[in-house]
């Protein structure tokens, strides 16, 4: 795809973004588009935001289940970019400006320790790693109706919102990922449920998926970056007003309401 045009699509989720209007579908015009098209098309607007005076903080990693990877035909997750401007504390009132957000139940790794590729490990993740932390991401979609192909998510920033951590982060070796369950309620009922081995066997194997695939592209983890590793269950669409808690057993909590 010709650079003028990877621009024009950049500009437009932007405009999409600032005026709170999904469009349609990118694939809808252009259902050839690449993955590597659409991470330039992301790149473009994570430039733009840190130009604009935004930091990056860390990264998230979406379609970490079989069943989302499945249903978008595709092998392997995708990741965004997280910026200081998204991220809120629990207990929080979420003003983050969002057009059609859902809630997922996440763990964010700390990570203490650059992780660079290639041939990251679980091992390697854990070694890294400082502490583990509930997290609830808050998602969006500037793409109408969550009608999304894969190119659609990625070049979207991996349909990023804002996201949540809890206050009382657990030292890597105190945790046990893979076991560890999660309950998240909306308004005290009961949404969804998941555990950690949800996410593609074990959420360190996520984050190392992520220090290899940014290799590949010439950059790494950092020590001090945010890392949330994927959703143990399947987004719930939330609404103004919503309290959202996600209680991870022994690892803790967090929780949010969403501004009316």
């Amino acid at each position: 795809m010709a650079e003028y045009r990877v621009q024009d699509l950049a500009a437009e989720l932007s405009a999409a973004e600032r005026a709170l209007r999904a469009i349609p579908p990118l694939t809808e015009r252009f259902p050839d588009m690449s993955m590597e098209t659409a991470y330039q098309v992301q790149l473009m607007n994570v430039e733009t935001k840190r130009q604009a005076g935004d930091r990056i903080v860390g990264h998230k990693i979406g379609l970490t289940s079989k069943p989302m990877q499945q249903m978008l035909g595709v092998s392997e997750p995708d990741f965004g970019h997280l910026f200081a401007s998204m991220q809120y504390q629990s207990g929080d009132v979420v003003d983050f400006p969002l057009i059609q957000p859902k809630v997922e139940p996440e763990l964010a790794f700390l990570l203490a320790e650059d992780l660079p590729g290639p041939n990251v490990d679980v091992y390697a993740v854990l070694r890294a790693t400082r502490a583990v932390v509930p997290a609830i991401e808050v998602i969006d979609s500037r793409i109408a109706d969550w009608q999304i192909r894969l190119a659609d998510t990625i070049a979207d920033n991996a349909s990023a919102g804002c996201f949540v951590l809890g206050d009382e982060p657990t030292p890597i070796g105190q945790a046990n990922l893979t076991t560890c369950g999660a309950v998240l309620k909306i308004n005290g009922e009961v949404a969804e449920t998941g555990a950690g081995a949800a996410v593609m066997g074990h959420p360190a194997a996520a984050v190392a998926w992520l220090a290899n695939r940014l290799s590949s592209l010439g950059t790494t983890l950092r020590a001090g970056d945010i890392v949330l590793s994927g959703a143990v269950s399947a987004a719930v669409p939330v609404c103004a007003g919503d309290h959202i808690l996600l209680s991870f057993g022994r690892l803790g909590r967090v929780e949010l309401t969403m501004a009316k």
